[in-house]
């Protein structure tokens, strides 16, 4: 009973969000709380929904502070003379903004942590393709692909997982996996292309030579709220003359771009926590760039609706997670799971662990796969006469990793779309044939090869 209720209420919960019949916020809440009465939670459920928020407080407190730093630095200007490199560079052609943002999606991925990736990554590029015109939908697909299919090394969250439940290192898990791994990265180049040519065609550049793009009215502050489809009162608040004072003041560019280095390599080599770090930031950069009282006061209002936005969100996705685990739904559903793989099949257990892996990534949180499913799946595989470190192999060919940046159970997942500024249901139809290609072609590669058996 308890695993039919989880699976209506993940069902019912994409339903909502993507036919647009709630808010991302309202079927956050409102659903979880219907399915844990239904589940017989009764007076525990509060305990449950703030358990729930408090897993994911941390998340939602960088990523205010993070929002108001880099709103900050593009405000200021910091990134300005970056972005005017990138147009020469890639001469205003959507398809050489895609390659590039799925390079550098994958290059700060390396450190395995998807917050970051996401916040380093989207920063960079937002503005790039504000200035452009291209659908922020491409952008949060791309950086998703290539962080999802990152997310495989050895240090990311789903193969540590997968290793400490199956008891295996990284060389008998990961390293059989690579080739595979390495395709999937070239996949994700080719649908950075593929993404890149139909912007290009889309904002009428085939006929211009390189593809270059005519110059867009929109300036470059429009990129400094990450939830632009917000009707953004407070923009005005920050007057033009304040606007770009680090571009101004050749002394506070580079203390800008200090500091914002130094930020970034302590959240690389987790100096402190991530929260930490950007609060400290932030409290150091403000100050700097806005001396008097009224100033900070104005960047603040005009940044509130993008803080208030995301880290709702956030907050409220804990909660749905939080009455999932409380209730045991999410046990109950990993029973499941299993107990529907018949024993003749079992010869195909390490393939169709990896068909199905990206996809139950809507599903079940890294932690309850991993500690939950996977177990048992080995277990079943073992007495079956296969070794269950192919299972793991073909779990982390999806589950969390290319699915991870799609899924409504990870806190980073609204992280990347309240950066980019669109809808988690649009975000889900627009990328989820591409993500899910990846790990069939991953899954195709690693069979050929007989890392699946």
């Amino acid at each position: 009973m308890l695993a039919v209720l989880g699976f209506a209420t993940i069902a019912a919960f994409l339903y909502a969000i993507m036919t647009k019949r709630l808010s991302v916020l309202v079927a956050l809440i409102l659903i979880p709380a219907i399915a844990g009465l239904l589940a017989g939670a009764g007076p525990g459920l509060g305990k449950m929904m703030l358990d729930g928020i408090g897993r994911v407080a941390p998340v939602g407190v960088m990523i205010i502070f993070a929002v108001l730093y880099f709103g900050l630095m593009l405000d200021v200007g910091l990134f300005d003379p970056m972005i005017r490199r990138l147009l020469r560079l890639v001469k205003g052609d959507p398809i050489k903004v895609a390659l590039a943002t799925a390079v550098l999606t994958m290059a700060v991925a390396l450190d395995g942590d998807g917050a970051t990736t996401f916040l380093i990554t989207v920063s960079a590029m937002l503005p790039l393709y504000q200035r452009l015109g291209m659908n922020r939908l491409v952008l949060s697909g791309i950086v998703a692909l290539g962080a999802g299919v990152m997310n495989i090394i050895p240090w990311g969250g789903p193969t540590v997982r997968a290793m400490a439940a199956l008891k295996a290192d990284a060389s008998a898990l990961f390293n059989p996996v690579v080739p595979a791994m390495a395709v999937g990265i070239v996949w994700v180049l080719v649908v950075a292309y593929i993404l890149g040519r139909r912007e290009r065609t889309r904002l009428g550049l085939a006929g211009r030579p390189g593809g270059t793009a005519a110059p867009q009215p929109a300036s470059l502050s429009a990129a400094s709220n990450p939830v632009a489809d917000l009707p953004q009162d407070g923009d005005d608040l920050v007057p033009a003359a304040e606007g770009k004072v680090a571009l101004e003041r050749p002394w506070l560019f580079w203390f800008n771009a200090v500091l914002t280095v130094v930020l970034v390599v302590a959240l690389l080599m987790t100096w402190l926590p991530l929260p930490v770090l950007f609060i400290l930031a932030f409290a150091v950069a403000l100050p700097v760039n806005y001396p008097s009282w009224e100033q900070q006061q104005k960047h603040l209002v005009a940044h509130a609706a993008s803080v208030v936005t995301v880290s709702t969100m956030i907050f409220a996705a804990g909660i749905f997670t939080g009455v999932l685990t409380g209730t045991k739904m999410i046990d109950a559903m990993a029973a499941a799971a299993v107990s529907v793989i018949p024993p003749s099949l079992a010869g195909y257990l390490p393939v169709i662990v990896a068909v199905t892996s990206m996809p139950l990534s809507l599903v079940f949180t890294p932690d309850a796969y991993y500690f939950g499913v996977l177990p048992v799946l080995a277990q079943s595989a073992a007495s079956l006469g296969v070794d269950p470190v192919l299972v793991g192999r073909g779990a982390i060919l999806g589950q969390m990793t290319t699915g991870f940046p799609l899924s409504p159970l990870t806190a980073s997942t609204f992280i990347l779309i309240g950066l980019c500024g669109v809808n988690l249901g649009d975000h889900q139809r627009f990328i989820f044939p591409w993500a899910f290609g990846t790990t069939l072609v991953m899954t195709a590669v690693a069979f050929a090869t007989g890392v699946l058996g």
